[in-house]
């Protein structure tokens, strides 16, 4: 990560700590009364179960690493699931599945989307049943428990595993759902699926559990840009801020060249107008929402902007006070793509902030990976 990126990740995480420090509470504040009780009941099951898969986050292979689990170590070696694959870009993890596995670890990239994502993971879970079974019977009973900090997906991935291990073998009845939000902390307790048959195998999706100890700034800055904790500890410009430091030291926004001014005159949802009659064209600019910041031509619109504030900056990045610079000028720039008023105030950038963190966050400005192969 580039000197400036890790300075305003260092803002974020310090701003964090400090607030954390005047609330004067014995724990944080994630770690309320429900995940002590969640991290208790978790502890107590591990050695329970046959098969553990510790779901991370793709774009944070090593800052998502469930503590709780490294702390209670059990006989069953864990798959490491790196799930949003999508959000990481499959090519860079590469490299970090085959660190896992030179760490005597088993792990593979999944996407809790893509069903044959799925159904490779689903395979990877059974190959290891058996190894630890070490029987060809195909009439017992196997637990195999999610477990991660909190907004990783394990609940996305307990629904895929159900449905596709029950598509597999051939299972009639209701499926089961289980709450699915991008908020953390919304799954509350354990619940139990089957993913499998002959033999039968359940999997327990899990409430998420964080650390009751703080991590350090850049680890804690990089878990509330991903959603692992939510916002309210910190201004969502600062984090804003801190996701456009990355951006701006990556190679993301080179990909959008055409998408700039200069080349989207013409263009609605991808075909020119010239295509359309009157009617239609107008018929499709009715449909468009001005404040829904997710439509494909306002989400066109921001990448365009985002490639002519990097590329027309003349500054020298590496700096702080000129990254600075540039980040003050592309919040500006997004205020009108996001088509933000100005009447709005201090409250503009603050909207912005708000809107491009959910791009980011769910995959529409490219892909990330936050961490460093050590």
């Amino acid at each position: 990560m580039a000197a400036t990126t890790t300075h305003f990740a260092r803002q974020v995480g310090t701003a964090v700590k400090e607030k954390i420090g005047r609330i004067k509470r014995v724990q944080p504040p994630w770690y309320t009364s429900l995940m002590a009780a969640a991290s208790r009941a978790l502890v107590e099951r591990l050695p329970l179960v046959d098969v553990i898969v510790e779901v991370r986050d793709a774009r944070i292979p090593l800052s998502s690493e469930c503590e709780l689990l490294r702390n209670n170590l059990c006989s069953a070696r864990p798959i490491i699931a790196l799930n949003k694959e999508d959000l990481a870009g499959r090519s860079g993890l590469q490299g970090w599945t085959h660190y896992f596995r030179a760490t005597n670890c088993i792990s593979c990239g999944v996407d809790a989307h893509n069903k044959e994502s799925i159904k490779q993971l689903l395979g990877l879970i059974q190959r290891q049943v058996r190894e630890l079974r070490g029987t060809s019977q195909a009439n017992y009973t196997a637990t195999v428990m999610l477990i991660g900090i909190p907004n990783v997906g394990k609940s996305a991935l307990a629904n895929a595993l159900h449905q596709v291990g029950r598509i597999s073998a051939a299972e009639k009845g209701k499926l089961r759902h289980a709450k699915v939000s991008p908020e953390p902390g919304e799954t509350k307790d354990i619940r139990s699926f089957k993913i499998g048959s002959h033999p039968n195998i359940f999997v327990l999706d899990t409430p998420g559990v964080l650390s009751h100890d703080v991590p350090d700034v850049e680890v804690l800055s990089k878990l509330i840009l991903t959603g692992a904790i939510e916002d309210i500890l910190v201004g969502r410009k600062e984090i804003a801020e801190y996701f456009l430091a990355i951006l701006n030291s990556s190679d993301q926004y080179k990909k959008w060249a055409k998408l700039s001014s200069d080349n989207t005159d013409g263009i609605y949802h991808g075909t020119p107008t010239g295509c359309l009659t009157f009617s239609e064209f107008q018929g499709k600019k009715k449909k468009q929402i001005p404040t829904d910041h997710t439509q494909d031509d306002i989400v066109r619109h921001v990448r365009g902007r985002l490639f002519e504030t990097v590329t027309s900056f003349d500054g020298n990045i590496s700096y702080e006070d000129e990254m600075g610079t540039l980040i003050t000028r592309q919040f500006t720039a997004l205020q009108e793509a996001f088509h933000v008023s100005a009447e709005c105030g201090e409250d503009a950038h603050v909207k912005v902030a708000g809107k491009l963190l959910n791009l980011f966050r769910t995959g529409r400005l490219g892909h990330y990976i936050l961490d460093h192969l050590p």
